[in-house]
């Protein structure tokens, strides 16, 4: 045979070994982050993946941390499987395992089953607590990270997430389902479903489609409406303030008060031009005011002077019998509205 067979022989042999070697599974991972549709996806998939090598009915347990014992969890990861080369062991909210149980899990982990994959979902789970360094240490991609994605990278998945269900979304269309439903994966993908049965032919979804199918369910962030106010926009307040439900006029008044205070720094500041020291200044971190100077040029001195005085006079008529909600209200329309 030739120098050059055998190098091509060499090169399938070594093309196999590493399909096998991706192909293995580790005996242990956790899938671990705030966003329940990954959490959800990660085991979906194992689940298939296990169920494809043989009989998943019978090579299954499901345990949920909040009361389950660690010596159960270990005699079943040490179960022979049945018809099978490998078991699935599932335990749902780790960071809620107990002390000790955790630590019967942790000595079953530093010598696991080469015949079970235990999957560990959670929320949290600090990265200097036992099991986390324990089922960390199995190897790499033992710890599957379903952190939540940002506002911009969230909008980009919702439309890969619309092809998966047979249509496309266009751009104001995905930024305008996060605004009605929120950041909540698992309730985005749900409407995603109710848009693929109601939508009719090949165009992308619109915003407006969007706003006609799907029910506002999102309640709004305070500091949203803070932003909102402190960039003077009176509409986006106006648009904010009812989807504010767990936020009382009393709370939102301190807010933007106190974002009147912060503004009265920056504009300071920046009038000797020092604005790189406000940070410092309010003792906060950089990202907290990365936008504070600029909305401080949305007012004159006088007017900011103004709003608190009205302020202080709208805190009086909200706790003298005026109604509240009204008089916010009417206070946000005098500072926010541009003077002519």
């Amino acid at each position: 045979m030739s120098v050059r067979a055998n190098c091509g022989c060499a090169s399938v042999l070594y093309n196999r070994r590493m399909a096998n070697k991706e192909q293995t599974l580790l005996p242990a991972y956790i899938a671990v982050g705030e966003d329940e549709l990954k959490r959800r996806t990660v085991i979906e998939r194992l689940r298939k993946r296990v169920a494809s090598m043989g009989d998943l009915e019978f090579n299954h347990d499901v345990f949920d941390a909040t009361n389950a014992s660690g010596s159960d969890i270990a005699i079943s990861c040490n179960t022979l499987p049945f018809a099978s080369p490998v078991r699935l062991v599932e335990v749902n909210h780790a960071e809620k395992l107990g002390k000790q149980d955790s630590e019967v899990v942790c000595a079953y982990l530093a010598a696991p089953s080469d015949s079970t994959v235990l999957l560990f979902s959670a929320e949290k789970l600090a990265k200097n607590t036992k099991l986390y360094k324990a089922i960390a240490a199995i190897g790499k991609g033992a710890v599957i990270d379903c952190a939540p994605m940002k506002r911009f990278e969230l909008a980009k998945a919702l439309r890969s997430m619309a092809v998966g269900h047979g249509f496309t979304l266009t751009e104001r269309a995905s930024e305008k389902l996060i605004e009605l439903v929120g950041e909540d994966t698992v309730r985005l993908d749900t409407e995603l479903r109710k848009l693929a049965l109601a939508h009719k032919g090949n165009d992308p979804v619109s915003d407006r489609e969007v706003e006609s199918l799907v029910a506002q369910t999102n309640e709004a962030k305070p500091w949203e409406f803070v932003d909102a106010f402190s960039r003077r926009n009176v509409a986006e307040c106006l648009r904010l303030l009812p989807l504010l439900t767990s936020s009382s006029p009393y709370s939102l008044l301190a807010m933007c008060t106190n974002r009147l205070r912060e503004l009265c720094c920056a504009q300071s500041l920046a009038h000797r031009g020092e604005s790189r020291m406000l940070a410092q200044t309010l003792k906060v971190p950089d990202w907290r005011v990365k936008n504070h100077t600029a909305w401080s040029r949305n007012f004159t001195p006088q007017e900011l002077r103004q709003a608190f005085t009205s302020a202080r006079d709208c805190e009086r008529a909200m706790k003298s019998g005026s109604d509240p909600e009204a008089t916010f209200i009417t206070w946000v329309v005098e500072v926010t509205a541009r003077r002519r």
